[in-house]
């Protein structure tokens, strides 16, 4: 009769490939998310009235509304390029803490202004995890990797008992 030996290591999965209703999904959260921080983009490249106004509330000077007019335009061209869209959504996301912080230092409504980078954020990342099998890949390594470590402190719990506890 033979054993079986017990090993820590993952079982490797199959890639699991998204239906083309997620990927279409995807597309049009990523759509919304796009075309909504485009049309932010461009009110802040532009200097307009409406974008210097609002940036000065926030404590900033109308002159720092074209530099973050460029960085949301840099963050927004990598987003569009599906070769460094995961780099892009990286990025965003930096951008939106930052706007986070912003409205909690000036004390900005909390469901209308303070969470609204997180509600755009959440149209990036679920859009791209929908559409792209390497963002899943990587969440799913990720999490195998903690089922890993999390399975290995169990087992040396359980032989050194209340020491690792």
């Amino acid at each position: 009769m033979q054993t079986a030996a017990c090993s820590n290591t993952p079982t490797p999965r199959a890639p699991q490939h998204a239906s083309v209703k997620a990927v279409w999904i995807g597309r049009t959260l990523t759509a919304f998310a796009i075309l909504f921080l485009t049309f932010d983009t461009a009110l802040k490249v532009l200097q307009l009235p409406v974008a210097i106004e609002a940036t000065q509330q926030l404590g900033f000077t109308a002159r720092t509304v074209f530099i973050v007019g460029l960085i949301e335009a840099v963050c927004l061209v990598l987003s569009l390029v599906p070769r460094t869209a995961l780099l892009g959504a990286v990025l965003w996301t930096g951008y939106f803490g930052g706007a986070i912080a912003t409205h909690i230092r000036t004390e900005s409504p909390v469901f209308t202004h303070t969470l609204f980078p997180i509600y755009i954020a959440a149209l990036v990342w679920g859009g791209l995890w929908l559409r792209d099998q390497r963002v899943r890949d990587i969440v799913r390594t990720a999490f195998d990797a903690t089922d890993s470590r999390a399975a290995t402190h169990t087992e040396a719990a359980r032989e050194h008992g209340s020491e690792w506890n």
